[in-house]
């Protein structure tokens, strides 16, 4: 089987929730498989000397608009949650913590925490509804608040964090398709079109 995809995601990001409901089916059919890895946009955006999107004058309320028109045009349930965005770390770590000890089931949580907080409204940053989303999964939700609180995992996603930057991701959903590296939502026909026929 060819390389997965590379997926790279902070979970407080709207375009990132609507493309990781499409990723996977569209990697499906060419072959593939998606590794989705788990970053903080904030690091990003501090290495880029760049506020975050919804602050910038203009661009903030059309962002705003743009993040439930792009729902309703890709047919995926959506609220502007409040507060927005959220810290996601301890997502972040629980995702990562899954891929190691349960990795048939990460993507599932994957799904299931973007859906409660950007179809919910959930806030994710609170311990007790994010432990509900692992119960929700099948997962024990105490091993999980265990594991996360692990120096191991820790270090983990700040590596993770580190090596995304390193690579020149520096929003989300940034996405690698045999090294070639596509940010956005809206840049997944060219994902497919690169699946499809190779470098254009």
């Amino acid at each position: 089987m060819a390389a997965p995809i590379e997926f790279y995601f902070d979970f407080s990001s709207p375009y990132a929730y609507l493309a990781s409901e499409r990723i996977e089916a569209l990697a499906a059919k060419y072959g593939r498989g998606v590794d989705f890895r788990p970053i903080l946009l904030g690091a990003a955006f501090k290495a880029c000397g760049t506020p975050l999107l919804i602050e910038v004058p203009l661009k903030g309320d059309y962002s705003r608009h743009d993040f439930a028109r792009s729902a309703r045009f890709a047919g995926v349930p959506f609220v502007l949650p409040d507060p927005f965005p959220i810290s996601t770390v301890g997502a972040a770590r629980t995702l990562l913590w899954l891929k190691e000890a349960f990795p048939e089931r990460a993507n599932d949580f994957l799904h299931a925490a973007f859906r409660a907080y950007f179809a919910q409204g959930r806030n994710l940053s609170e311990g007790p509804v994010l432990l509900d989303v692992v119960r929700q999964c099948g997962l024990d939700p105490e091993q999980a608040a265990a594991a996360i609180a692990e120096a191991p995992i820790k270090a983990r996603l700040k590596a993770q964090v580190d090596e995304a930057l390193a690579r020149g991701v520096f929003g989300a959903p940034f996405i690698f398709v045999d090294g070639e590296g596509f940010w956005g939502n809206d840049r997944l026909p060219q994902v497919e079109r690169w699946l499809a026929q190779g470098p254009f």
